[in-house]
């Protein structure tokens, strides 16, 4: 069975998602079949920018990439698109509740449910410091590490 296809989405697709995307990429990258992964916001705010400075530091020091990222607001498209759509938190999955659509394929999911089998929202660190960001890396690399064993 190939790995399914997984959108992370945060609220502005430049501190959490982006993390995420860049983590489950690099887990999943020496695999023989490489999914399809992307991230995206529930907000378009930031749509265009790069991640935050923070969460491109806190990947870096882990040899991981994710300067090139570029943030993106979630679409109707993104239903159909992906096979999981995994919300970082309970607000952001209230909000993609209503915004998929009728016709909607993928399975949505809060990440620490999908990962650990949790109802614990990964914070946003937005407005910490840089270790706030590092907190939510080892969160998130945990938790997509969980996820590559499961569908592995």
């Amino acid at each position: 069975m190939p790995a399914p296809s997984i959108l992370f989405v945060c609220l502005g697709n430049i501190c959490r998602s982006p993390l995420a995307e860049g983590i489950y990429r690099h887990l999943t990258e020496a695999g023989s079949g490489k999914p399809v992964i992307a991230s995206a916001g529930i907000g378009g705010w930031h749509v265009g920018n790069p991640p935050d400075r923070r969460s491109i530091k806190v990947a870096a020091a882990k040899g991981i990439d994710i300067s090139s990222q570029r943030a993106r607001q979630v679409s109707p498209e993104d239903f159909l698109k992906f096979d999981l759509v995994v919300a970082m938190d309970s607000s952001n999955l209230a909000r993609l509740e209503s915004l998929m659509p009728s016709e909607a394929t993928a399975q949505l999911h809060l990440f620490s449910e999908l990962a650990f089998g949790t109802r614990e929202d990964v914070p946003d660190p937005y407005y910490g410091d840089l270790e706030d960001f590092e907190a939510v890396y080892s969160m998130l690399f945990s938790g997509c590490s969980a996820v590559v064993a499961k569908f592995e």
